[in-house]
């Protein structure tokens, strides 16, 4: 039954955000009058299609991706319809299209979880728990916590976050008291840790104020929450990069699935979470300034628009055929990861 529930939640979260993001494409491309040879939703063999125009509308075995094929998209075309005849804003416009409809993807799915579920968390300090350590080493009552080992905090999730990855269990913070900024250097949680000596586990010995429910505070908590995870994304991004969090540590399809498939398992509030997540991660992550990804040729499309001059299509290509090579190499790598973690359970 686990397994079962496991398929369709990712089938319906992979589905969902490919489909918004391809159709951000489409739309688009046709409001430019580009012509959109293929819309389809999922990878490899074609289990149904349909022709409508000019467009062949498609549903393929692989739910793991999707494509909004474009006349002179990735080959040469002399087509009067075709991307590469269209101004370089409209393919600009085009090309960022399917990131900003998952932007507002997440938005909207975060906006919903915020305005049903209970009340807001707000950054203020309400009270303590016996023993806190938080209190004997700095923090009031009243105090609103503004930044976290020099990172700004935009939600109370923020803490947790920043904390996770602080040295020992102590941070610099900065709040807010009696109206004026006061540093605290060293407040200490308590915190447990694993196997290895790593922090797995922190304890927030504290409880904060509840914002009342109206429309501006959930309008302004969802637009701060979704600042927050796009803050996140970015910076796991660079650990990676700088080696700050191993390599090893990267998932792929295999790791989302399980995650996704563990959420399913525990509610609908838990999945559309991880859904707003993924769909913000999937925008976030294709406007990167690499080949192969919207970014890339976002990248190429503002320096035609700059410099008044087009790189040749045949570069284009090959430099897109080669980040394409790199990011397969990529999954292939976060693939095997998953399923090393599996089979060490």
């Amino acid at each position: 039954m686990k397994t079962f529930i496991t398929i369709i939640a990712s089938i319906f979260v992979f589905g969902l955000v490919i489909f918004i993001h391809e159709l951000g494409h489409f739309v688009t491309a046709k409001k430019s009058g580009v012509k959109v040879n293929e819309f389809s939703i999922g990878m490899g063999p074609l289990l149904f299609s349909r022709q409508k125009g000019d467009t062949q509308y498609s549903i393929r075995l692989l739910p793991i991706g999707g494509y909004c094929s474009m006349e002179g998209e990735d080959e040469e075309s002399d087509d009067e319809g075709s991307f590469t005849n269209a101004s370089v804003w409209k393919r600009i416009a085009i090309t960022v299209a399917g990131a900003v409809m998952n932007l507002v993807l997440g938005f909207l799915v975060l906006g919903i979880l915020t305005a049903t579920g209970g009340s807001i968390a707000s950054r203020t300090v309400a009270k303590f728990y016996d023993g806190s350590s938080t209190e004997a080493t700095g923090l009031r009552i009243g105090d609103k916590i503004v930044q976290v080992n020099g990172s700004h905090v935009f939600v109370a999730e923020d803490i947790f976050y920043e904390m996770m990855y602080a040295e020992d269990g102590k941070a610099d913070m900065v709040v807010i008291r009696d109206g004026e900024k006061v540093r605290l250097d060293g407040v200490t949680f308590k915190t447990q840790r694993d196997e290895e000596n790593n922090i797995n586990v922190i304890e927030l010995d504290f409880a904060v104020y509840g914002v009342e429910k109206t429309v501006g505070t959930v309008l302004k908590y969802t637009f701060l929450q979704a600042v927050s995870t796009t803050r996140m994304i970015i910076k796991s991004v660079i650990q990676v990069l700088t080696g700050t969090v191993p390599a090893n540590s990267i998932s792929g399809p295999v790791g989302i699935v399980t995650v996704i498939g563990d959420a399913a398992g525990s509610g609908i509030r838990p999945l559309l979470n991880i859904l707003s997540y993924i769909s913000i991660d999937l925008g976030v992550m294709n406007l990167l300034p690499i080949p192969a990804l919207d970014g890339g040729r976002l990248l190429v499309l503002f320096v035609e628009a700059v410099t008044k001059n087009r790189l040749n299509k045949k570069w284009e290509i090959a430099i897109n055929v080669a980040g394409f090579v790199l990011l397969i190499g990529l999954m292939v790598f976060a693939t095997y990861n998953d399923l090393a973690r599996l089979f060490k359970k």
